[in-house]
């Protein structure tokens, strides 16, 4: 079955990625940094923390409901066992290599930054996240394909109805907020490798393929109340800052996330929806610099960090070192080695190298 391309999602996903390197560095900068596995810097940036605090809450949960999506394109075209192979490719694969060969690498530069004995540590780190997709892809592809083999059914119908009003995406935030009072996080943004990190996540994989599902009513209803989400966004984040010092229930934190996300998805939908050819490139990109960015940026800030300048100086520094790096590597390493490409989520050798409907399907 033939489907539109959505360049909106594939820029989504190439724009989200980007943040989340930014974030990431961000934490360097924080006092308490060492505390959650990332090499410090001694000249701490806390300032940083409070536009980090805004994108923290929804800049994890944007990734499941894009890769919940991208399953929808991915099912357009494949039955369930050719799906489970290409899922296994694609994610397992790479999450195995990673574990074993690339989040090894920042451990082995935390230890060396710190002066501890080296030794080697075979962990998911932060590519905890594809473990969990993976897993979401087996638990929910039996229900998504009764949905697509009913798609003139009344569940769909009610579906529509509901994501044509801009009360629908709230309505399905319930269940976000009820997860949190459920499970009860200490911190709401503590996702990797946490029950709530997981179940959040399962909960915006389910709804990021109904989204898509339920056809145009839903990018009608957030590109048409996208400022409205947005508004309400802020207005909850600056409840969250003034009241709770950024920590606020996780059924409020849960809302003001989902606000965000609705809002972006208008946003994109309304002006990220056109054809680019940097974006069939960065497309392709963003899984493998997602995989490796880690110790690019740890080694960015292994050779940065000692040196004496001006914090801002140094975040800027390893901010650049970091994309630069990781834009080298994939372009003459990753994506011209035939068998490598394979370890980091990319199809076949680069002169079969096509782009795909949507891209977020790659994750």
């Amino acid at each position: 079955m033939k489907t539109a391309r959505r360049h909106d999602i594939d820029w989504l996903r190439v724009i989200t990625i980007a943040l989340l390197l930014i974030y990431h560095i961000a934490i360097i900068f924080q006092p308490w940094a060492m505390f959650v596995g990332f090499i410090r810097s001694e000249q701490p940036l806390e300032g940083l923390w409070t536009p980090m605090s805004m994108l923290n809450v929804w800049r994890i949960p944007i990734l499941f409901f894009v890769s919940g999506m991208g399953l929808f394109f991915a099912m357009r075209k494949r039955n369930w066992k050719q799906l489970i192979g290409e899922r296994a490719r694609r994610i397992l694969l790479p999450l195995l290599f990673g574990i074993v060969a690339i989040a090894p690498l920042h451990m082995f530069i935390f230890q060396k930054f710190y002066k501890l004995p080296l030794g080697y540590y075979p962990h998911m780190g932060h590519l905890w996240f594809l473990g969990n997709i993976f897993v979401y892809v087996l638990l929910f592809l039996p229900i998504f394909y009764v949905l697509k083999h009913r798609e003139a059914g009344r569940f769909k119908h009610v579906l529509n109805k509901l994501m044509s009003n801009p009360g629908g995406p709230l309505f399905i935030s319930l269940f976000f907020m009820l997860e949190a009072i459920l499970v009860k996080p200490q911190i709401y943004s503590l996702y990797a490798e946490t029950w709530h990190g997981f179940f959040l996540g399962a909960l915006a994989f389910f709804f990021g393929y109904l989204f898509v599902y339920s056809g145009q009513h839903f990018w009608d209803t957030v590109k048409k109340w996208r400022w409205g989400y947005l508004a309400l966004g802020l207005v909850l984040y600056a409840v969250r800052y003034f009241e709770f010092g950024l920590e606020a229930p996780g059924y409020l934190m849960a809302l003001e996330s989902n606000c965000w996300i609705f809002g972006v998805f208008g946003l994109g939908y309304r002006y990220l929806n056109k054809p680019s050819g940097l974006l069939r490139y960065l497309s392709q990109a963003a899984y493998p610099v997602y995989i490796i960015h880690m110790f690019v940026m740890y080694l960015g800030g292994l050779l940065i960090l000692p040196l004496e300048m001006h914090p801002v100086l140094q975040f800027v520094g390893i901010t650049v070192f970091t994309f630069a790096v990781c834009y080298l590597l994939y372009e003459f390493l990753i994506r011209r080695i035939w068998f490598l490409r394979p370890l980091f989520g990319l199809k076949g050798r680069l002169k079969e190298e096509t782009p795909t409907k949507v891209v977020a399907s790659e994750s």
